[in-house]
C-alpha cells in the first residue's frame, strides 16, 4: 500500500475556526444557489472513549452492525494519513454526529437499525445532460471502488483515521456530464421520520442540504463513500452513501 505524507497543513489556530452561526448561514446560501442535486443520506462521525450521556448497549450495537455490513470489492488502495494507525472500527461506529438519528453522540448507533439502506435510489437533476433516478446498486457499478485512508479532524477537537471505501467524486460527476452553466453541486438528504426518528424534531430544517463549488467537488481527494473497513457503511456512518471531502486543515464528512 503506497504511503504519502499528508500535505493538508498543521493544526489550525482557534481564531480560524468558523463560528457556528456563520457555518449555518453558509449552508443556507449554498442551498439557495446550487444548480446540481444528488439525493443521498450521509453522516459526520466522531471518536471519544469517554462519552457524555449513556453508552450504546451491546444489544443496540449488535443490531446496528448486523445491518447490511457486506464485504466490498476494492480495486485500489491509497493512504493519505501519514502512516498513522487506523482508529478502531468500534469507536468510529459508536460515536457519531447524525441529527437525523438523534442529537446525542450515542443516538445514531442506538437508532440506526431503523434506517433501511435497501432499496435506495439516487436522483440526479439540475444542470446535467443526463438527469435521472438510479438505484444505489447501479451507482456502485459505475466505477471501481477505492479504499482511501484519511485522517479526519473536527472543530470539536477529535481526530480519527478511517479507511473509507468509495467512488472518486470527480469521476462520478464526469459521468453525469454537467453543463457549462453548472457552478455548484448540491446534496439533499432523505426525509422520512419513520426511518430517521431525529427528523421528528425541528433541530434543522429538513431535508438537510449541503453543497460544494464545482471546483471543490472535482478535487481529486473528494470521495463518495459507500463503505468503511472494507464493508458497506453502517447506518450511523451514513449508509448507503456519504460525501467525504478534503478541507483546508483536514478531511470532513458532509451530511
Amino acid at each position: 500500500m503506497p504511503s504519502r505524507r499528508s500535505q493538508l497543513g498543521t493544526e489550525p489556530p482557534a481564531s480560524e475556526i468558523t463560528p457556528e452561526t456563520r457555518y449555518f448561514r453558509r449552508r443556507e446560501f449554498i442551498r439557495n444557489t446550487a444548480l446540481f442535486a444528488a439525493t443521498a443520506t450521509a453522516v459526520g462521525g466522531g471518536l471519544r472513549f469517554l462519552v457524555r450521556g449513556r453508552r450504546v448497549t451491546d444489544r443496540e450495537r449488535a443490531q446496528t452492525l448486523a445491518a447490511a455490513r457486506a464485504p466490498l470489492p476494492i480495486a485500489a488502495r491509497s493512504e493519505y494519513a501519514g502512516g498513522e494507525a487506523l482508529t478502531a472500527e468500534r469507536d468510529v461506529t459508536s460515536y457519531n454526529n447524525f441529527y437525523e438519528l438523534g442529537t446525542a453522540k450515542e443516538d445514531p448507533a442506538a437508532n440506526a437499525h431503523t434506517l433501511r439502506p435497501r432499496p435506495w435510489t439516487v436522483t440526479i437533476a439540475g444542470e446535467v445532460r443526463r438527469p435521472r433516478t438510479v438505484d444505489i446498486d447501479e451507482v456502485l457499478g459505475w466505477l471501481p471502488l477505492e479504499e482511501r485512508i484519511y485522517r479526519m479532524r473536527c472543530v470539536e477537537a477529535w481526530s480519527m483515521v478511517i479507511p473509507w471505501v468509495g467512488l472518486p467524486l470527480a469521476d462520478f460527476l464526469a459521468r453525469l456530464e454537467p453543463t457549462s452553466r453548472a457552478k455548484y453541486v448540491q446534496f439533499t438528504t432523505l426525509v422520512d421520520p419513520e426511518q430517521l426518528p431525529g427528523q421528528r424534531r425541528r433541530v434543522l430544517d429538513w431535508p438537510y442540504v449541503e453543497g460544494l463549488r464545482l471546483d471543490e467537488a472535482m478535487h481529486p481527494l473528494a470521495l463518495l463513500a459507500v463503505g468503511l473497513y472494507g464493508k458497506t457503511l453502517p447506518g450511523q456512518n451514513g449508509a448507503p452513501l456519504r460525501l467525504v471531502v478534503p478541507w483546508k486543515y483536514g478531511f470532513k464528512g458532509i451530511k
